[in-house]
């Protein structure tokens, strides 16, 4: 196992303040969606074509926190429904230069190298469809991701029937021969 060492905290400067929020995602469904970090107005149009450049006829919603200027949550997107629920995310998680991707009938995989590849993106915090909390610090100048639970805790190592089943699931899906 690993030791823990004490690291002190860091200071901050006299009167600021910083509180971490837990913020659970928003998805009854359990759609597969995408949390990321961009730092330009134009990110929304931008995922939007290398969504649909990368999967034709995919239905998605994205909204993304614009930092300054007019300080709004920008929405595209090809499906009204996931456009909300892209939107109420992003409101709650309310963290500037960060954008949430919902889709259906499509999964990460099919678009991640594309959002990777648009221009202004930074980061992904997560991809998935598992139930997702997001750790947000909150200061006077505004939220940021810290960092995402994606999931359960595993179980155990996997044994020679669970590699079937994940092989089997793989071609189920139709990633494999």
């Amino acid at each position: 196992m690993f030791q823990n060492d004490f690291i002190p905290p860091c200071p901050l400067s006299a009167g600021d303040t910083m509180e971490l929020k837990l913020v659970k995602v928003k998805n009854p469904e359990e759609l597969n969606i995408i949390i990321g970090q961009s730092h330009f107005i134009k990110t929304a149009e931008d995922i939007y074509e290398a969504m649909v450049n990368s999967v034709p006829g995919i239905k998605f919603g994205i909204a993304f926190c614009e930092a300054s200027v007019h300080q709004l949550i920008r929405v595209e997107g090809t499906d009204e429904e996931l456009k909300k629920l892209a939107a109420e995310n992003a409101l709650a998680i309310s963290a500037g230069h960060t954008f949430f991707v919902v889709m259906r009938d499509a999964y990460p995989i099919n678009v991640l190298g594309a959002i990777k590849r648009v221009p202004e993106v930074c980061n992904i915090f997560c991809a998935t469809a598992n139930p997702v909390e997001v750790i947000v610090a909150e200061t006077e100048s505004g939220r940021g991701i810290m960092g995402v639970i994606d999931g359960k805790v595993p179980k155990g190592i996997e044994g020679p029937d669970d590699v079937k089943d994940r092989k089997e699931l793989l071609r189920k899906f139709g990633y494999k021969l």
